[in-house]
């Protein structure tokens, strides 16, 4: 009997163990998941602080006072050139009327209407 005993003891013991790491282990996953939940609102928070992007963009020369081309404010081609400044619609306008290419990517004077229909 004392045989019996011992064994029922070893399997409640081994219960015991069980439970006590599954427990550790769903504190552990519910501390990761709170972690992850705090990321995910603090992204979200942030995506709804970025102010939008403007409409339309003039890129700039390397000496900054030339202006090569003109863009639509979401353009990845201006984006990748990083030397875009945010402009009006007449401005862009302006630049596109004296001669200032227009991005062949984003195509801002088909954008602003100022192309005659070929």
């Amino acid at each position: 009997m004392s045989d019996q005993s011992s064994r029922l003891d070893l399997l409640r013991f081994a219960r015991r163990v069980v439970v006590r790491q599954a427990t550790a282990a769903v504190r552990q996953l519910d501390g990761w998941i709170a972690d992850e939940e705090r990321h995910e609102a603090e992204r979200r928070r942030g995506e709804e602080m970025r102010p939008s992007p403007p409409e339309w963009l003039l890129r700039h020369g390397l000496n900054r006072r030339n202006v090569d081309a003109v863009h639509v404010g979401d353009c990845w081609a201006a984006a990748k050139s990083g030397r875009c400044r945010p402009a009006s619609r007449e401005q862009v306008g302006e630049a596109l009327r004296h001669g200032v290419v227009a991005g062949v990517h984003c195509r801002p004077d088909t954008a602003l209407g100022l192309l005659d229909n070929p």
